[in-house]
């Protein structure tokens, strides 16, 4: 199956370059300090740097200010934004028309009720990123090692492309993809040895059973 795959929260030029050698198709670059995968900006160049042509470089930022998007955007190449806080419908669409670059969304789910969010993002973001949402009081809004009941979702669509995330390991992906239909899924701690180190093996084998192999 031809699925998507993004390798989030990479934190070193070597792991970017197996997950690009993996089959990876989005790297995420984090820019938040409370998270053990957050990176400085010469960190991040040096990361999206070896990254090959061809795999998407995605910046996740939470609730930043245009002087933050604009000082990442200046210090090292970004193919997308990810806004993964608590920014409004109004302020996705502002970031996409003022920095001009695509936008994802990351939006939290925990019940029914949070669904009717997605739609509303789905209409001004490029793309959403369907998440588990945080336990109240988390320090992180993703990266929790977290999932939620994907039959929520099953087989839903949105009027523009969107990717699954939340609690993906090498070991239930598939399952994930079967029960909802997700053409694009999205890691960060399930293929970890540690916070904020990624284990190629991990890596390699969560892609592969993404697709099927």
């Amino acid at each position: 199956m031809d699925v998507r795959v993004k390798i989030c929260g990479l934190t070193t030029p070597d792991q970017a370059l197996a997950a690009a050698a993996a089959g990876a198709n989005y790297i995420g670059l984090v820019f938040f300090a409370r998270s053990p995968r957050n990176l400085t900006l010469v960190q991040a160049c040096d990361v999206a740097l070896a990254v090959p042509p061809g795999v998407a470089k995605v910046a996740l930022t939470v609730d930043a200010d245009d002087a933050a998007l604009m000082a990442i955007l200046a210090a090292l190449p970004v193919d997308m934004l990810q806004l993964h806080g608590h920014e409004s419908p109004a302020r996705v669409a502002e970031v996409r028309a003022r920095f001009g670059l695509p936008v994802m969304k990351a939006v939290g789910v925990a019940t029914e009720a949070d669904l009717p969010a997605l739609d509303s993002y789905a209409r001004v973001a490029d793309q959403v990123l369907v998440d588990a949402k945080p336990a109240p009081g988390a320090d992180l809004p993703g990266g929790n090692g977290l999932s939620f009941d994907w039959r929520l979702i099953a087989r839903r669509r949105w009027p523009c492309p969107w990717m699954l995330a939340g609690g993906l390991r090498p070991d239930n992906v598939a399952e994930a993809i079967r029960l909802t239909g997700a053409r694009q899924v999205d890691v960060s701690s399930g293929v970890e040895s540690a916070p904020g180190v990624k284990d190629t093996e991990a890596v390699a084998a969560f892609i592969a059973a993404a697709r099927g192999k």
